[in-house]
């Protein structure tokens, strides 16, 4: 465990719990290591790419604001336990009009004052502090003795092509509006990212593939998951290494849910066993340093082959998967996605003899017993958050016409509990979802993950190389 610092700096961030066993800095000690530094020059960057696309981003919020001071706050450093903190993810509204993600600054603030053509944005953060003070050393929060280097006002101003502003010159005002607070300016800046750029399809490309390369190293350790006693945890290392290095990390908590665990959705314990015979159901996903994060799902056999009931249930969602992709193009609503799987659904447990009604007769709203089986929708948009632009309207959100640049989830499931006494002993026990990620275009959509195997041939395939 890392030491802790000294907290008797006047800089008001200190560390917490730190205090009863502080080091006593003698006078000597405080003068010698205020000097013998070599000078750091200056080095002003280039703009990075995001400059151009944030301050395009800000444009549009001022215009939907005129007159009005809006604040986007960061956020800080969330604590873990006693003085240890999470690492730092920046608020991705924050991200997304200052351009500024994984190196991001704790405790920042992009704020847009009003003028009379519009706004005029000032991004606040803390400097760093010289040498000849002692916050360098005494501060483990902020230190860069303890946290490295930290960028200058003029730095980060040409690095993000803003102007940039002490953070204790920021100060609150009565009639702001800030994200997270006021109800209009959340709601604006998420319904904003629904439709996506070419920068950032890009960087979704990017999160996907290397997502891929994770559920391939996945694929290459089960005979080390499979000895394990916590199986499932070892396949959520081995996902997190590849998401640490090759992104910022993970997206989201990842799911290894084999046997049973697959029937519950959010099963993010991660300490069963993975058993040969069984299924296991991996939802991960990698987030790369732009904070754009894939979000897909591969249920796969453990033994390598799916048993015949496994393979039924697996190719069932594989239709379904497949009816709801067919229909997405421009025009059509986003709910229809959702309700085309849904239809497969019906019909393959009406078929099994699941249901006390036909498949037409479920379909309808007022009945819907085969949700039973698949509890959670079809799809969700997907950027900087997994589950992206979550504070959008309904009309915005699941009653909006799909446009091109969206980029969402398909993922249908089938879930059937060990104690539900509804189906057949042979399927219990069993949970199944496939999820991709779609990007909408001009005249249809595509498959972002596709080149990870989907069909139960392919999958079977994948575990044999």
């Amino acid at each position: 465990m890392a030491t802790s610092a000294d907290t008797s700096s006047s800089n008001p961030v200190q560390s917490t719990a730190t205090s009863n066993r502080a080091a006593a800095w003698s006078e000597g000690f405080r003068a010698f290591i205020g000097t013998g530094w070599a000078e750091r020059p200056e080095v002003l960057p280039e703009p990075r790419e995001t400059a151009a696309l944030a301050a395009a981003r800000r444009e549009r919020l001022s215009a939907a604001f005129p007159g009005k001071r809006l604040v986007l706050p960061a956020g800080g450093m969330k604590q873990r336990s006693n003085d240890t903190d999470y690492l730092f993810r920046a608020h991705s509204a924050f991200s997304y009009y200052t351009g500024w993600a994984a190196d991001s600054e704790p405790d920042s603030v992009l704020v847009l004052e009003p003028t009379a053509t519009g706004h005029e944005a000032t991004l606040h953060f803390r400097e760093r502090a010289g040498r000849d003070t002692d916050e360098f050393y005494t501060n483990a929060a902020i230190g860069e003795f303890w946290i490295g280097a930290r960028p200058s006002l003029a730095q980060v101003s040409a690095d993000l092509g803003v102007a940039t502003a002490a953070l204790d010159a920021f100060e609150v005002g009565a009639e702001d509006l800030t994200v997270d607070v006021d109800e209009d300016l959340t709601r604006v800046v998420s319904e904003m990212r629904l439709v996506k750029d070419a920068y950032e399809i890009e960087q979704m490309r990017l999160a996907v593939e290397a997502t891929a390369r994770g559920f391939d190293d996945v694929i290459a350790e089960l005979p080390r998951v499979v000895a394990h006693a916590r199986g499932e945890r070892v396949v959520e290392g081995v996902f997190a290494g590849r998401a640490r290095a090759d992104g910022n990390g993970v997206g989201y908590e990842t799911i290894a849910a084999a046997g049973p665990h697959a029937c519950i959705l959010h099963w993010t314990r991660n300490d069963g066993r993975v058993v040969p015979g069984d299924l296991i159901l991996i939802d991960a996903g990698v987030e790369l340093d732009s904070y754009y994060t894939a979000d897909i799902t591969r249920t796969i056999p453990v033994s390598g082959t799916f048993t015949e009931v496994q393979r039924r249930v697996y190719e069932a969602v594989r239709e379904a998967a497949d009816e709801a992709f067919s229909i997405v193009r421009p025009g059509i609503r986003f709910r229809e996605v959702h309700a085309a799987a849904m239809a497969v659904i019906a019909r393959k447990t009406a078929e099994w003899g699941l249901l006390p009604v036909t498949a037409e007769e479920a379909l309808q709203k007022e009945n819907e017993q085969h949700r039973r089986y698949m509890v959670h929708g079809t799809s969700h948009h997907l950027g900087t958050d997994v589950h992206d632009c979550a504070q959008a309207r309904r009309e915005m959100y699941a009653d909006a016409v799909i446009e091109p640049g969206m980029v969402f989830t398909i993922e249908p499931g089938l879930y059937f509990q060990l104690d539900d006494l509804t189906v057949p002993e042979e399927y219990r026990g069993i949970g199944v979802r496939i999820e991709d990620d779609i990007l909408v275009t001009a005249d249809g959509a595509e498959n972002l993950s596709a080149g990870i195997p989907r069909t139960a041939d392919e999958v079977e395939a994948w575990l044999a190389r």
